[in-house]
């Protein structure tokens, strides 16, 4: 936890309160494994504001108090909408706490073909394990803006209905193993970018994909797992 993620109801009916109790995992987080003694401080932020710096006040076996300032935006966001089939769902707490780290701005989960139906209904995909993946990418970044995450569970309908309009104004790229373009230089616009299933999307899903604007591109011979592709993709072509 690099930064001591606040939220509006820690400061109750009070919001111009700058001295609140903590007694959940971030009270025991602060004891136990950053180990902090009275008076130490600690960076934090609001979650969808501010960033600052909290003093200890009190601490105890069940609970910290701190006094807090907020007074500096957190870092910026990318410009860059994930269009992500949903991964396995052992995979897709990483992957979406990891894309939150890097700064995504908004993340879809896609369906597609090689997406066992199973897995959206699986609790390891549910929107409060996915909030909760995304809560730690945001402490693990310094971060306090979450990105928006949403599901498009009909491939068709939304490639054909919805994506068009998505990415008017924005460049499309589609991550294929088996595209014979090079990947683009660094982006410096705003960008959709499509990342597929193990084994990537099938002959259909890249038709559809590059008919409604993408553009396929391929990281060369190797064939990586989502989980490494989500991060070598946006370290590569945004950071």
């Amino acid at each position: 936890m690099n930064l001591l993620l606040l939220q509006p109801e820690d400061v109750g009916c009070n919001p111009t309160s700058h001295n609140i109790t903590l007694t959940d995992h971030r009270a025991a987080h602060i004891r136990n494994v950053l180990r902090a003694k009275l008076g130490d401080t600690l960076k934090v932020g609001m979650l969808n504001g501010l960033t600052g710096s909290a003093s200890i006040t009190a601490i105890n076996n069940d609970s910290v108090s701190i006094e807090f300032e907020l007074h500096s935006p957190p870092p910026a966001k990318l410009a860059l909408t994930l269009l992500l089939a949903l991964p396995r769902p052992k995979m897709a707490r990483r992957i979406i706490r990891s894309a939150t780290e890097l700064g995504a701005s908004e993340i879809i989960l896609l369906n597609s073909y090689r997406v066992d139906k199973s897995y959206w209904q699986s609790p390891l995909v549910s929107e409060e394990t996915l909030h909760k993946a995304m809560l730690e990418g945001l402490e693990q970044a310094g971060d306090t803006v979450l990105p928006t995450l949403r599901r498009a569970e009909r491939f068709k309908p939304f490639v054909e209905d919805e994506l068009p309009s998505l990415l008017e104004n924005k460049i499309g790229l589609l991550a294929h193993p088996y595209s014979e373009q090079s990947p683009p230089q660094k982006v410096q616009q705003d960008c959709v970018l499509a990342i597929g299933p193990e084994g990537g999307f099938i002959p259909y899903e890249c038709e559809k994909l590059i008919d409604a604007g993408l553009q396929s591109f391929s990281l060369g011979s190797r064939i990586l797992k989502t989980e490494t592709a989500v991060s070598t993709l946006i370290g590569r072509l945004f950071l």
